[in-house]
């Protein structure tokens, strides 16, 4: 049975290094699972790959896609779908590699078929989010649908808005949807590695990260996609420095405080990463910062 591998970490977990050593040695090609990393128009702030590593394996769905539009979890499954086939018809292993874990999930548990919720129902939903603020739409989402108590996180605004419309059209929660999906792939077919590193070591990298991406070119990649004015519903508004750089460009602080609030955004992204991998990764093999080279080293299957 061919072999798919799956890469996972919180950011600046070196998920991108370890994964390309691991391609040089077994003849892979890298698949991004970033949502993120997917963006043309950013490169710096979103830390893509350098080409010193992707000149070495190839790599694929790394900034192709337009920040002007949208993108899912289900227009990524389609695409690394059709990556994972054509590189298994070249007798070569698929190496997923990212910290998005909702394209994990629709990889390995599938992706549910739900229907199509009315604009107007939306808009409603949203509406009614903001006027009660994210705690109390949670309280009001557990009395429409209990089962979202504790399967979602309380201040995740976007899954708790999406629950709650699903439910309110559908009469089915979200998590019945979920239960009724099938992977394309025997769950045999994967190879589930969990780069856990200490916190302190993630703060540290983090930190080291925050530092070395601020300066003349994220600032000009900021200044180029404010140009484009991009909608504020998108999810590329959500790529950590854009909206630290534009306030930073209006004044309202100087570089070191911008540095600071990059970091501080990235290390809660970094937790946020790291309870979604407790819940839903508990299965995955984790490696320490020592067990990688050896991991690599030893690696067969």
């Amino acid at each position: 049975m061919s072999k798919i591998i799956l890469i996972s970490g919180t950011t600046a977990s070196g998920k991108s290094e370890f994964a390309v050593k691991l391609a040089k040695k077994i003849n892979g090609e890298i698949i991004n699972a970033d949502s993120m990393q997917i963006y043309k128009e950013i490169k710096i702030l979103n830390t893509r790959p350098e080409k010193s590593l992707t000149n070495k394996v190839k790599h694929h769905l790394y900034g192709f896609h337009s920040v002007k539009k949208k993108f899912s979890v289900g227009h990524w499954l389609n695409l690394s779908n059709k990556k994972i086939e054509d590189i298994l018809n070249k007798k070569k292993t698929p190496i997923i590699v990212g910290g998005t874990g909702l394209y994990f999930k629709s990889l390995t548990d599938g992706l549910a078929k739900i229907p199509n919720i009315p604009s107007k129902l939306r808009k409603e939903i949203i509406k009614f989010h903001k006027k009660l603020g994210q705690k109390k739409f949670f309280r009001e989402l557990i009395k429409l649908d209990p089962k979202c108590k504790t399967r979602l996180d309380p201040s995740d605004s976007q899954r708790s808005i999406r629950a709650f419309e699903v439910k309110k059209f559908s009469g089915i929660s979200l998590f019945d949807w979920f239960s009724k999906t099938k992977s394309n792939y025997d769950k045999n077919q994967f190879i589930k590695i969990y780069l856990d590193f200490p916190r302190e070591i993630i703060l540290k990298r983090i930190e080291a990260r925050s530092k070395k991406i601020i300066g003349k070119r994220s600032i000009n990649e900021v200044k180029k996609f404010n140009r484009l004015k991009v909608k504020k519903s998108l999810s590329s508004n959500k790529i950590i420095g854009i909206s630290e750089i534009t306030d930073f460009l209006d004044k309202k602080y100087d570089l070191k405080e911008l540095q600071e609030k990059i970091s501080i955004k990235t290390r809660q992204y970094a937790k946020r990463q790291a309870t979604w991998a407790r819940g839903h990764m508990s299965d995955w093999t984790r490696l320490s910062l020592i067990e990688t080279k050896k991991y690599i080293k030893n690696f067969k299957y």
